[in-house]
Order: C-alpha cells, then sequence, then structure tokens
C-alpha cells in the first residue's frame, strides 16, 4: 500500500456477462455500500451492452462503473466501437485501455494506447492503462525496461492522480493461475512509483498502481499489503460478487 493513497479494487467482466448477470452488480452495489467504502473504492467494469444498466443499478451506491475500452476519436466512421464521450454518456467513470488482451489480440500499440487514455481524459474518465511483460519477456530478465517503455510511451504527459491508474499485468499471469512472487512485485511496483515520481513529482506519489494477475479471494490480502501496491484489477474473480466483496474486503483487515 502507498501512504495516503486510497486504495482502488477494479473488476474486469471482459467478454462476460448478460443481463441474468446484472444480479451480481446489484449484490456488489450493496456489499460495498458500508463504511469500509470511504477507505477503499470499488469498480466494476462490465461490458458496453451493460454499462447504462449497471450505472443505473449503482446510482444509490458508492460502487463505480467503468468500461473496458474507448476509441481514440469523439466520434466518426469506426464500426463496432465506442467513443469515451459515449461511456461519459452512460454515467461511466473509467475506462480500462491497453488491457494486454487488447494489445494482443488488436494489435494495440503504446501510442494507440496514449491516444485513448487522452481521449478518456478529454472526456473527463479515469483511465486505468495496463502495463506488463510477457512470459518471454520475463525470461529474457526484460520486465523492468518493458515497464519503463510502457510507462513512457503509453502514458500521457496530462496524466494525473485524477484522471489516471496505472495497472500491472505481468502478461504471462492473467487467468493462468500463477502470480510472481511478492519479492517480485514489490520490485516492480517500486520500479514504477521511481518512474512516475521522476517524470511527474508529487502527482507521482499519488497515482494509484493495481496489481492484475490472478487475484482471487485466497492471496488478496497478501498482494495489496505489497508496498506500492494501491488496489487490485480482478477478472475471473469479479464476475461472482461474493469473490469479489471478499477480496474488497480483504482491506478490513488491512488498513484496521
Amino acid at each position: 500500500m502507498t501512504p495516503d493513497v486510497r486504495p482502488l479494487v477494479a473488476g474486469n467482466w471482459k467478454m462476460n456477462g448478460t443481463r441474468d448477470a446484472l444480479s451480481q452488480i446489484k449484490a456488489i452495489a450493496e456489499g460495498v455500500s458500508g463504511p469500509l467504502s470511504q477507505k477503499v473504492e470499488a469498480l466494476i467494469c462490465p461490458p458496453a451492452t451493460l454499462l447504462y444498466v449497471s450505472t443505473a443499478l449503482a446510482t444509490d451506491s458508492p460502487l463505480s462503473i467503468g468500461a473496458q475500452d474507448c476509441h481514440q476519436a469523439v466520434s466518426g466512421a469506426h464500426t463496432g466501437d465506442i467513443s469515451a464521450d459515449m461511456i461519459a454518456d452512460c454515467f461511466g467513470t473509467y475506462v480500462i485501455v491497453g488491457h494486454s488482451e487488447r494489445r494482443t489480440d488488436h494489435g494495440e500499440t503504446d501510442a494507440l494506447v496514449r491516444a485513448k487514455a487522452e481521449a478518456a481524459f478529454a472526456a473527463d474518465l479515469t483511465a486505468i492503462i495496463c502495463i506488463g511483460e510477457t512470459a518471454e519477456e520475463r525470461q529474457a530478465e526484460q520486465t523492468l525496461q518493458v515497464l519503463k517503455r510502457q510507462l513512457l510511451e503509453s502514458v500521457p504527459d496530462a496524466a494525473s492522480a485524477e484522471n489516471t491508474v496505472i495497472a500491472y499485468e505481468p502478461v504471462w499471469a492473467i487467468g493462468t493461475g500463477l502470480t510472481p512472487t511478492a519479492e517480485d512485485i514489490k520490485i516492480a511496483h517500486q520500479y514504477m512509483r521511481d518512474d512516475l515520481v521522476a517524470r511527474f513529482g508529487g502527482e507521482g506519489k499519488k497515482i494509484r498502481i493495481l496489481y492484475g494477475g490472478s487475484v482471487k479471494p485466497s492471496n488478496a490480502a497478501e498482494l495489496m499489503a505489497i508496498d506500492n501496491v494501491d488496489g487490485a484489477l480482478v477478472g475471473g474473480a469479479s464476475l461472482k460478487s461474493a469473490d469479489f466483496l471478499a477480496i474488497y474486503s480483504a482491506y478490513e483487515t488491512l488498513l484496521a
């Protein structure tokens, strides 16, 4: 954890969830409505088809709702894409950009991720900018070099603690059940913190850095207690309200 930084527990539903899953959104919205919400922020990013209804369900709750991607343009001939303004129009407040699945499946570059983050800023959304090394890069001991490049090239110069969250997701750990050691995560997060402070000064000290990659109730407390880990970006475990709330509730003890 980082002193004086409000942690964020974010759920990325990916391409999962139909109307039947809205009961999970409602349960999460109710489950994060206790006193812990003053200290910890909760966010769910459902598929775009559920975005508007999800924000409606979360209206009377501290639960934030966001999207999983946005186009870098405000509008235009981009069939199948959604803009940051459209997300804001549905009352979303966050958008994930640069997730490794987008980088891999859609060939997204650091430059494109940066443009999407800038589009998010323009629409008054907070961008969750994802970075992380592949298995091959890890084996070649290039983790820190990859993080340095992605931070430099994916994070806009206008980034601040208000509009930016960094999510460190080792690509090899996403959905595999594998996680780096606590020491590996500590080293990576300290490196990213130092890089952000060198570039953004005081703001760099406050930008939240999440860990993502097979986060689940059984390891959440250990992971989120690591220095400079300011929450989690949760994948599969966020689809079930009980699992997501168990991860969120790990902060009951950590912040006691």
